[in-house]
């Protein structure tokens, strides 16, 4: 049986690991794999169609603890514990709920004081007793008629959720705390720069944390601005983002077989390869001769993906050149987001002309997909990788390199 301690409007944890709100979803699945002798019978729940539309949950059920993240920033919001008799807890040490300490309203409020009178229910039949940050639900089904203010003597806790602010219903996912940085970067947004013939590469506006000379107290995150472009070297892309976390060389090119090129079959003697950014959702593929930037992969980290979990996701926004009826100017006021579905997409830019290619992933050619195929499109320079609910799984942006006699802009920096 876990053994818990409770830090209101923080986090839910032991010396070994902690659940903190605001944490990335990578990092507490991450908790849960590290611990999987420990930790068992982890559920991810999510919705298959409208996967925006409800919190994505890892449920615990060994242990009786749900874990609700945001559906868009997909950090954690919501700490819920709602089978005590499956865990013990304590606050500042002193243990609340176990086997030996029962869960009452007089164990509650001698653990944690006294707050306002709680609210009652009706149709959840349950007294909610809140302090800030912390909130418990009292189970009144041998009460036939419940009391206005105060909680019976005896009655036990049924649920209990930790979240922001003071209210649960209200509450949204804080931002990352500093302790789950790690020494990683961040892409708080990533802006696709582009030009009337299509794109021209990614403005990333990163997170760090940064602390001040040898104190740790002066820890603070970092706000940074990074650009990179189509024929950027390797260093060029190292000294904007620092190291990758993986470099993957392609073996083969599934896509080939589509290329119009009548050398399409011939074995190329080096192959092309990526910067596999994964705090980012980005990956960026180097020509294997010149070394220079030829494509950038944004991904969008939807639940029911076959990439589920790799990358975090990458927040962009795509401008769109949309040319409008009886002008011959362009404009530039629509933008594509990460959440933007593909029937969407094609209203704006067209149906492609080309039907879609198939893509099927699978860990090796004798296993199958459980989320099924998706179907790549090509539009303006652009490849969308769409999946069966019509959300997009990824974009891949290729287009000219940048030419030598253009400037680099100068990347800024702040904090906050």
């Amino acid at each position: 049986m876990l053994d818990l301690e409770v830090v209101p409007e923080r986090s839910l944890g032991n010396e070994q690991w902690e659940f903190a709100l605001g944490m990335p979803l990578a990092q507490a699945i991450s908790i849960l794999q590290k611990h999987c002798r420990i930790i068992k019978n982890v559920q991810v729940l999510y919705s298959e169609q409208t996967p925006l539309s409800h919190d994505l949950i890892l449920n615990l059920t060994q242990d009786g603890i749900k874990l609700l993240f945001d559906a868009t920033n997909q950090r954690l919001k919501v700490i819920e514990v709602y089978d005590l008799s499956k865990v013990k807890l304590k606050y500042c040490g002193v243990h609340f709920n176990s086997k030996a300490i029962a869960p009452t309203i007089e164990q509650i409020d001698q653990s944690f004081g006294a707050t306002h009178p709680g609210v009652y229910n009706a149709a959840e039949q349950l007294f909610h007793l809140n302090f800030r940050g912390l909130s418990f639900s009292f189970q009144l089904d041998s009460w036939n008629e419940a009391p206005k203010y105060e909680i019976p003597h005896g009655a036990m806790v049924k649920r209990m959720h930790i979240y922001t602010g003071n209210n649960l219903q209200e509450t949204r996912a804080p931002v990352m705390p500093l302790a789950c940085f790690l020494g990683n970067i961040y892409a708080e947004c990533v802006d696709v720069l582009r030009d009337c013939a299509g794109p021209l590469g990614l403005k990333l506006r990163l997170l760090t944390a940064g602390c001040g000379p040898g104190v740790m107290t002066d820890a603070k995150v970092r706000s940074l601005e990074r650009s990179i472009y189509f024929g950027d070297s390797c260093q060029d892309v190292l000294g904007a983002l620092g190291s990758p976390h993986k470099v993957f060389y392609k073996s083969e090119d599934k896509m080939k077989i589509h290329s119009p090129s009548p050398h399409k079959q011939v074995p190329s003697k080096c192959n092309d390869y990526f910067f596999n950014y994964f705090t980012l959702g980005v990956d960026i593929l180097f020509d294997s001769t010149t070394h220079l930037v030829k494509k950038f992969v944004l991904h969008t980290n939807f639940p029911g993906h076959y990439n589920f979990n790799i990358y975090h996701r990458c927040d962009f926004k795509i401008p769109l050149l949309i040319k409008k009826d009886g002008a011959d100017s362009q404009t530039e006021d629509c933008i594509l987001t990460t959440y933007s579905k593909w029937d969407q997409i094609q209203e704006l830019l067209g149906h492609p002309m080309e039907k879609p290619v198939v893509l099927h992933r699978s860990s090796s050619a004798n296993n199958t997909n459980p989320f099924g195929s998706t179907f790549c499109f090509g539009l303006q320079r652009m490849i969308f990788e769409v999946m069966q609910n019509n959300h997009i799984a990824s974009v891949t942006l290729y287009g000219a390199p940048r030419t030598t006699n253009q400037a680099r802009p100068e990347s800024s920096s702040s904090s906050h």
